[in-house]
């Protein structure tokens, strides 16, 4: 069996951590009881593990995957990821909150969950494991 590399591992926290904050951020500012204070501290955590992944990612290389020294088609949400975080609060420096809101919602989708669902595939590690070891459907 394969094991994580520490990169693949600090990653791996980082984006689970991302993965499960991202809602609780973005509820904190709907309906009628917004909660500004948890929604900041919340949403500087969540970016502080997005950071965190998308550097992380650079240290993960797949060389059975079609890659260029390493790095594969996934790998391109890194610049994604840290482009989108610079946007998002570009538009929050101008007071576009509702852009802010939606710039933040798709690099949730896109980062988070796209990403997961990417490596939840079956050819990969992590789909090995949760579907073959854990959950025996492989």
């Amino acid at each position: 069996m394969q094991t994580l590399t520490t990169a693949a591992s600090v990653h791996l926290v980082a984006a689970l951590g991302a993965l499960v904050l991202g809602p609780v951020a973005m509820w904190a500012r709907r309906g009628h009881t917004q909660r500004p204070v948890l929604h900041r501290w919340v949403g500087f955590f969540w970016v502080f593990l997005m950071i965190v992944a998308a550097l992380s990612a650079l240290f993960i290389r797949d060389f059975k995957l079609p890659n260029i020294a390493g790095y594969t088609p996934i790998h391109l949400l890194v610049p994604v990821t840290l482009g989108g975080l610079f946007f998002a609060f570009r538009l929050l420096y101008r007071r576009n909150v509702a852009g802010h809101a939606k710039a933040i919602q798709g690099l949730y989708w896109q980062a988070c969950v796209g990403a997961g669902v990417f490596t939840l595939l079956p050819s990969r590690y992590l789909g090995q494991l949760v579907w073959g070891q854990w959950l025996g459907l492989l």
